[in-house]
């Protein structure tokens, strides 16, 4: 008798961004369109009296408030009972929506889904759904790092409100965004009008299908890749020519950000000195790494290893098998703060196979 198939994992979307930017605006477009979905809502406050959840549209979905203030801050624990609550009513809804307060660190929110083994069991991080106020962004800069880090750790970036400002205005406001996050597509918007399949169930951090961080992968979507650095940019980060070596080039910037990004590409790697190598870094350097992706090519494996982390928290194993005439390279990306390229790029040499 065969065992039966496991249940699926429902996919979370987070959307996160800063105060002003559209959140709310986007969440009540996916409640109210004709997709045939059914969504779990946790909406987050800030403060003593709850405002956003009255701002939500009156729909069938239910939704869940957490006024317990700012999400980075004792969001786990909330979290973790509102989605244990959640998977009592399994089947009652397809996937779930958190909007978080506009000045949240998102990276508590996805550790959340990587260290409660029953979240993990019946949730999963589908993508982070940052939105960003073209008018204002650049002003943010610096006096909000939240701002930054909510870009810098974005999978998908809606750049909203692009009617209020020029030309020449937006594309400076594209730059600094690739500066900060080179990776996460980039989607132009007003009012939020962003196509709902740019936002939802992207699998971005689905460990097979999207960490892929080949040309291939970055213009799949029928959007502008020219990609910004994301929060915390310091930019010291090369400017990305969708081969995601990791050259240095000098990439003149324009706005005074910390978070820079690390990209690195080799043949085939040890997997004893590869990955014990990921494991120190992360733990020495943990608190300034927002994400890290990565693909890896072992000799003698038919299968792709593929590891992501935030933070100290670090996953990886073994996928999809490498595709006939598929070149078996191990690329690594690091986004964070003060990121050491030459150390960096010196660890990941020396695991060379």
């Amino acid at each position: 008798m065969s065992a039966p198939a496991a249940t699926p994992s429902i996919p979370v979307t987070v959307l996160t961004g800063y105060l002003g930017a559209g959140k709310t605006t986007l969440l009540n477009r996916i409640l109210t369109e004709d997709h045939g979905k059914r969504y779990a809502v946790i909406v987050n406050e800030f403060g003593e009296i709850g405002i956003d959840n009255d701002l939500v549209v009156d729909t069938d979905e239910e939704v869940f408030e957490m006024n317990n203030g700012c999400i980075c801050c004792t969001v786990r624990g909330d979290l973790i009972r509102v989605v244990e609550n959640l998977a009592k009513r399994r089947g009652s809804f397809d996937a779930i929506l958190v909007e978080t307060t506009g000045i949240a660190d998102p990276v508590p929110v996805a550790q959340t889904f990587f260290m409660d083994e029953e979240v993990r069991k019946f949730a999963h991080l589908d993508a982070v759904v940052t939105l960003v106020d073209a008018k204002f962004f650049l002003d943010r800069l610096g006096d909000a790092p939240e701002a930054e880090d909510q870009v810098a750790f974005a999978d998908v970036i809606v750049l909203n409100k692009t009617d209020l400002v020029t030309p020449e205005e937006l594309r400076e406001v594209e730059k600094t965004l690739r500066q900060l996050n080179p990776y996460a597509s980039i989607h132009k918007a007003t009012r939020s009008g962003v196509a709902l399949d740019a936002v939802l169930d992207r699998g971005s951090f689905d460990l097979d299908r999207v960490l892929e961080l080949d040309p291939s992968f970055l213009e799949a979507d029928e959007h502008d890749h020219d990609h910004v650095c994301g929060p915390d940019c310091d930019h010291d980060h090369h400017h990305h020519d969708h081969d995601h070596d990791h050259h240095h080039h000098g990439h003149e910037t324009h706005h005074d950000t910390e978070v820079t990004s690390v990209s690195l590409k080799t043949g085939e790697l040890n997997p004893d000195k590869i990955l014990p190598w990921i494991s120190e870094i992360t733990q020495a350097q943990g608190p300034n790494i927002l994400r890290l992706k990565g693909i890896l090519a072992f000799p003698n494996e038919p299968k792709r290893y593929v590891v992501q982390g935030v933070h100290m928290i670090v996953e990886g194993d073994l996928q999809r098998d490498w595709k006939p005439g598929e070149a078996r390279e191990s690329r690594l990306v690091f986004i964070g703060r003060k990121l050491d390229h030459a150390e960096l790029e010196a660890g990941f040499k020396a695991a060379a196979a």
